[in-house]
């Protein structure tokens, strides 16, 4: 049936459990069921509903420090309860997001722990399949528990650090997922008395070349900013290698913070001031989540601490290019 439909096996059972897809895919898909007098088998269903166990985790880069602790956290917690994991990596890709759900409701599995990356909608399956979900970081639906670091806090922190150094010219680069972190810049600025420019959040997508890019863009364009917060490693390590290349020093000429004190922020040069969130301890509590029987907390809230390290040094009252 799918090889007739030219798509995925997940796909098709998207489509038959009423899960999220196309339209285009979706007529595909049933045009092909009528060719073929294709019929949902209710054995096949019911089968599919005797859980065989196990945690499923999604997250959008195992390569990456804060995820790849997280991971860590949620395989130690299903270690103690005798739980295997299967992990899946999305690239912050909705559609393969979808993918790998209908995936883990074919395979029966018990539970899903996620960093999401799609709407709520995206999630509506794997809920009307019966499965316990938890998310991790990021939270798409308020039904859903979520296991979270107290984000405002640590931005909040971090903002009162600069501005005491007499930095006003702040930047905040985010990626997908952020808006949390978007919005905790914002409200901190005002806060502090220092109305927002738009023009110095900036938003790239998760890969090294978009990171890149909008930091080396950010730092040719506005020669005026004198310090930036990074929302992800991924973004301050853009920062770190444009400010190299075009020869803005760090601290002297740009201070930079970035969330999460991934083992090469302290090796770096300067080593970076960072907010740092509770990986492990955040996989970990998600993971007990999902596992734990009876009543849950809808929302855990963890703490964001800064790390002030060699990064960040008194505003100059110049541009770097002068």
């Amino acid at each position: 049936m799918a090889e007739a439909a030219g798509v995925g096996v997940a796909t098709v059972s998207r489509v038959f459990s009423g899960g999220p897809v196309s339209d285009e895919t979706r007529e595909k898909v049933l045009a092909a069921a009528a060719r073929l007098d294709y019929r949902p088998s209710a054995l096949g269903r019911n089968l599919r509903q005797r859980r065989r166990g196990g945690i499923g985790l999604l997250v959008p880069d195992i390569t990456d420090g804060f995820y790849a602790g997280l991971a860590d956290g949620v395989l130690a917690c299903a270690r103690s309860y005798g739980e295997p994991v299967t992990v899946g990596v999305t690239g912050d890709d909705p559609e393969q997001e979808a993918e790998m759900i209908g995936t883990m409701i074919e395979q029966s599995m018990d539970r899903i722990v996620a960093v999401p990356t799609g709407d709520a909608e995206m999630w509506a399956p794997a809920l009307r399949a019966g499965l316990e979900v938890i998310f991790a970081e990021r939270r798409v639906r308020p039904d859903v528990p979520g296991v979270l670091t107290d984000d405002a806090s640590g931005v909040r922190t971090a903002l009162e650090y600069l501005t005491g150094l007499g930095h006003r010219r702040i930047a905040f680069l985010a990626q997908r997922g952020q808006s949390r972190r978007v919005a905790a810049f914002t409200d901190a600025l005002t806060a502090l008395g220092i109305q927002a420019d738009p023009e110095l959040i900036v938003h790239a997508r998760a890969s090294r070349d978009s990171a890149y890019a909008v930091a080396a863009g950010l730092l040719q364009s506005r020669t005026d900013l004198t310090a930036i917060i990074a929302g992800s490693n991924l973004l301050g390590e853009a920062v770190v290698l444009a400010a190299r290349e075009l020869a803005v020093r760090i601290p002297r000429d740009l201070s930079l913070i970035m969330f999460d004190d991934v083992p090469w922020a302290e090796l770096c040069s300067p080593p970076l001031t960072v907010i740092a969130r509770p990986a492990q301890d955040v996989g970990y509590r998600a993971a007990e989540l999902a596992l734990r029987q009876g009543r849950r907390p809808k929302t855990v809230t963890l703490p964001a601490g800064l790390i002030v390290r060699a990064s960040c040094g008194p505003r100059r009252a110049a541009g770097y290019w002068r």
